[in-house]
């Protein structure tokens, strides 16, 4: 968007960089991105920056994450149209979609926010509030990220560009951007996250029951445990569960618990040498072929593609 706060993008890209190359190319090997505008034309930061786009903007290109970068909020306030009606579609279509600085302005006015926690910046989150009273808007996190939608409220969004590399590319992609930018490791970053790694669920949803329940999920990950059962453990009813779980989640109970175990099973293939069929049953699947169909849906690869892909960046990695 045009006016965009400099300071996030370069946090973002820069990070991307450092993890994309296998040494100091600067090459897109690992991670690859794209520079768009809203016209095509160059768009100029709120420091006065004039960015180029690298390409025509086309949000049905095949993308793991689209990112709206707002600023001023001259620019993010009242958003063209088409535009809405693209991100809508790109959300329909399970893309995640990512607000940095006052680009939340530009999904909650394309009605995406609702019943979601959002970071924003202390600067902007009365009117936040007031335009958009069904998000949440949190002051004290780096960013949010709570499932398909993700914001930052500013700054220079490294701890948001390291939480996506570690996720996708691998704690040692990772680190080596980590250690490029001179960032100290022992810092602990201030987010919410929807990852089986986030121990404080508290921190992302408020709802009491939810937090029991997600607790023993994650406790019954290789079980075949019915969601009546987990209703039965919080205290309450299969409905009242999907209820509070769709309210607090954007989520089924039963699709919750199933992406719980999918991440569960991501590990394990990154981090052991347990076959897929095991895997499978480890993580609470009746058999191998449930797993992989279920895993290839989730994620768009086979359980053995993951690991293959997995073990050859490692393999690169050791001899870079």
């Amino acid at each position: 968007m045009n006016h965009f706060t400099l300071a996030p993008v370069a946090g973002v890209v820069e990070s991307l960089r450092f993890a994309a190359d296998k040494s100091f190319r600067s090459q897109q090997i690992f991670c690859q991105w794209d520079w768009m505008t809203c016209n095509d034309q160059p768009v100029t930061a709120s420091c006065g920056m004039t960015i180029l786009p690298t390409r025509p903007l086309d949000l049905k290109e095949k993308y793991d994450y689209i990112v709206v970068a707002g600023g001023l909020l001259d620019g993010t306030r009242n958003p063209p149209e088409w535009l809405l009606d693209a991100l809508r579609s790109v959300h329909a279509a399970g893309v995640p979609l990512i607000a940095l600085c006052s680009g939340s302005f530009v999904l909650g006015k394309a009605g995406l926010l609702d019943g979601h926690r959002c970071a924003v910046h202390f600067s902007i989150r009365d009117e936040f509030v007031e335009r958009f009273p069904k998000a949440t808007a949190l002051l004290d996190k780096t960013y949010v990220d709570d499932g398909r939608i993700i914001t930052c409220p500013g700054g220079p969004a490294i701890d948001l560009a390291i939480h996506l590399i570690r996720r996708h590319c691998g704690a040692l992609r990772a680190k080596k951007s980590i250690e490029y930018l001179l960032i100290d490791e022992s810092r602990k970053a201030s987010s919410a996250t929807n990852d089986t790694d986030d121990k404080n669920d508290a921190s992302v949803y408020q709802n009491a029951l939810v937090h029991r329940a997600i607790a023993f999920m994650k406790q019954h990950l290789d079980a075949n445990v019915s969601l009546k059962e987990v209703a039965k453990f919080v205290g309450t009813h299969p409905r009242q569960l999907h209820r509070v779980f769709i309210t607090n989640t954007n989520t089924p109970p039963a699709n919750y618990w199933r992406k719980l175990r999918l991440e569960h099973a991501r590990t394990l293939l990154s981090d052991t040498s347990m076959n897929i069929t095991s895997i499978g049953f480890e993580c609470g699947f009746s058999d191998a072929s449930h797993f992989i169909l279920w895993f290839r849906k989730f994620y768009g690869e086979t359980p053995h593609a993951y690991r293959k892909r997995r073990h050859e960046v490692e393999r690169l990695l050791v001899s870079a």
